[in-house]
């Protein structure tokens, strides 16, 4: 998990514009769900050809977040990671031809193939929980994946983010979100990218431009907090 602590200067910029650290002091548990991005073994498990190491470190935290959310009637969404290939042609070209080489290429192809995508093993799931599968970083861009829908069907308006990686698929995600006029809250202690310079360039960012940056606790302290 990530031991890093947004920089004074950045509270002190947000305080002086907002006149107060968060953009939400309460959230509504009626109308949130627990949103967890890539936690799968392309990127959790050791050795895997996008291996993010801290993302087995939150699993403890996202564990002990699901557990308190469950019986608030909050849904949690799996969002997962695949890429479809046929005749030599991929469904991302753009990514497999320029981002990795030949060699991770091929591992990645096979590693995010729809077939064999789960949850990563440790992470405990509910009988209710919802899995969906998207195809780019972000699970709101159009075409990416069903998320919106099943968000808008369910009268969600609030997201809380957690996963990996936070600067990538989980701030792709988030971003979109906001821009869809999403409350979204990245949950800082649940979220793992590849260094702790990246994980904080990214709630630094967003707590400034996109939505809140709150940690497991804090964020049941505000669902908690409605209606009081």
């Amino acid at each position: 998990m990530h031991k890093v602590s947004v920089r004074p200067h950045i509270i002190e910029r947000v305080l002086a514009r907002r006149g107060r650290l968060h953009w939400f002091e309460t959230l509504d548990p009626a109308r949130t769900a627990l949103v967890v991005i890539d936690m799968q073994e392309t990127f959790c498990a050791p050795g895997s050809p996008a291996e993010v190491a801290g993302s087995r470190e939150i699993v403890p935290a996202i564990n002990a977040l699901s557990r308190r959310l469950r019986p608030m009637g909050i849904p949690v969404i799996w969002v997962l990671h695949a890429n479809t290939h046929r005749n030599g042609r991929s469904d991302w070209e753009l990514f497999f031809n320029h981002v990795v080489s030949d060699e991770v290429r091929l591992r990645t192809i096979e590693s995010l193939s729809p077939g064999r995508q789960k949850v990563w093993k440790g992470l405990e799931q509910g009988n209710d929980d919802i899995t969906i599968v998207k195809n780019r970083y972000s699970a709101l861009i159009s075409g990416s994946s069903t998320l919106e829908r099943v968000l808008r069907n369910q009268g969600i308006d609030t997201l809380l983010i957690a996963g990996t990686k936070t600067n990538v698929c989980c701030e792709a995600t988030a971003r979109d979100a906001m821009m869809l006029d999403f409350k979204t809250v990245i949950l800082s202690d649940c979220c793992a990218a590849l260094s702790d310079d990246e994980h904080l360039a990214t709630i630094e960012t967003f707590m400034q431009q996109f939505g809140d940056v709150m940690s497991a606790d804090e964020a049941v302290a505000a669902l908690e907090r409605h209606g009081v």
